[in-house]
């Protein structure tokens, strides 16, 4: 059979084409830019991949279109599959059918860490013996591709809250039917399809609505939101982990070890990736684990071969002395978390660039929220947009520390390259490419050398 992807190097839908791959569908895709990691990897898997949306690219004896949700109407495509009658799908509603009816899922669901928890989780399985399927946003440094079809009964999915397509605008994980479920937080994001954060309370309401009475929510009692979800029906068993509230049945503290309320018995995480916030996200993972049979300590064992995920807090290069990172932070919430980890790693000064791509920061509804989450860099450096619904210069002046608006890219560049000095640290914030810039940067530094 034939499946043919509409937006195929998103990170999803890639996932989705590998998975098909390897049940043995034959698969092409297309995407406004094809573009790495997502190309390569598709590319290596032997996925014909099309740039543009030309209709002359749509193969004639295609099965089933699978469509993206970053497709509209007007799409060339879309339309002539519309047009001509021809049968489509979303991609979490194929990934359902085909493959996710017949697992155990553990889905991972949150504004904030889905990705590396996800990622923690799978390894911990993987690493147990356990040959999980998994499709994660985003590429581990503990697994060559970011899904897997594995074999049943366990497959491990990031659940994100974002629409299904532009036909089915409920939340992508509606779809998944999970038996273990981590609520690792929630806040308001998303502010292009969601109204308010009742709007994605209720979305996550709906999840919890799917989960069935044997099974298992493990969520985060420190979050102030969560409990307005679980409170408004819960059918299943539930565990909680916390570094705040005393009550949780597992306790994290400073030394990140996780103390089990009901035994005492206390384990620590031994993890290479810096910031409480991801001790919380081993939490959530060690006992979404437990829930699947993996003993905690087996657990622990496989999280101190856990080496991260690309485009979190990785150390891309060092040159003469400082140290350039890429972080995917996007939200004030986690660009806080991630300075606050970062700054008692280097001697020197911290330096941030910080790309307001998304569609919720261009907005700015979070405006007020972005000013103190900056407070742990010593210099930030921002570009000046026209398509910034905001005043960032405002920002600017009232902001905690030194924040730097430049023209361009370029101009960034130009300054970090005059500035930095041995023992600081320079990290890059986008959940895009950001016109290149961080191995641009990488250049301009070896080239001052």
């Amino acid at each position: 059979m034939k499946i043919y992807i509409l937006g195929i190097c998103g990170t999803f839908m890639a996932g989705i084409a590998l998975i098909a791959r390897e049940l043995g569908f034959e698969v092409e895709g297309s995407d406004a830019q094809v573009y790495a990691p997502m190309s390569t990897q598709l590319s290596d898997a032997g996925i014909l991949l099309h740039e543009g949306y030309q209709i002359d690219s749509l193969p004639e004896d295609t099965d089933v279109f699978i469509i993206g949700n970053v497709i509209t109407r007007g799409n060339p495509q879309f339309e002539h599959i519309l047009n001509q009658n021809l049968p489509y799908n979303s991609g979490p509603q194929w990934l359902y059918e085909q493959v996710l009816k017949h697992r155990w899922v553990l889905a991972v669901a949150g504004t904030h860490g889905k990705t590396t928890t996800s990622s923690m989780l799978a390894w911990i399985l993987h690493h147990s013996g356990l040959d999980a399927g998994y499709l994660i946003g985003g590429v581990s440094h503990n697994f060559p591709r970011s899904a897997h079809l594995g074999v049943e009964p366990f497959f491990v999915i990031e659940a994100d809250e974002y629409d299904t397509a532009l036909f089915d605008k409920r939340s992508k994980f509606i779809h998944y039917h999970p038996r273990t479920l981590v609520l690792n937080n929630l806040e308001f994001d998303h502010a292009d399809i969601f109204e308010d954060l009742a709007a994605i309370k209720r979305q996550f309401h709906h999840l919890v609505r799917t989960l069935p009475g044997n099974g298992l929510i493990v969520h985060n009692s420190d979050d102030t939101n969560l409990p307005d979800v679980l409170a408004e029906g819960c059918w299943s068993e539930r565990l909680s982990f916390a570094a705040e509230q005393d009550s949780a049945d597992f306790k994290l503290d400073a030394n990140h070890n996780l103390c089990e309320r009901k035994t005492k018995k206390s384990h620590h995480l031994g993890l290479s990736q810096p910031g409480l916030f991801n001790a919380m996200n081993a939490s959530a993972a060690v006992l979404a684990a437990r829930h699947a049979g993996v003993p905690l300590q087996t657990s622990l064992e496989a999280l101190r071969q856990f080496v991260g995920v690309k485009r979190r807090l990785e150390v891309i290069a060092e040159i003469d002395g400082v140290r350039i990172i890429d972080d995917f932070a996007h939200h004030p919430t986690a660009i806080e978390l991630t300075l606050k980890a970062l700054k008692p790693g280097s001697s020197g000064r911290l330096f941030t660039v910080i790309e307001l791509r998304s569609n919720t920061m261009k907005m700015g509804v979070l405006a007020h929220r972005i000013e103190q989450s900056l407070a742990s860099a010593d210099v930030v450096l921002m570009c000046d947009s026209k398509g910034l619904e905001w005043d960032i210069h405002a920002m600017a002046e009232n902001a905690p520390t030194l924040v730097l608006i430049k023209k361009n890219v370029d101009q960034i560049i130009e300054q970090l390259v005059h500035d930095c000095r041995k023992g600081d640290q320079i990290v890059i914030m986008s959940n895009g490419d950001f016109e290149n810039i961080h191995q641009r940067l990488i250049q301009a530094m070896q080239s001052r050398i």
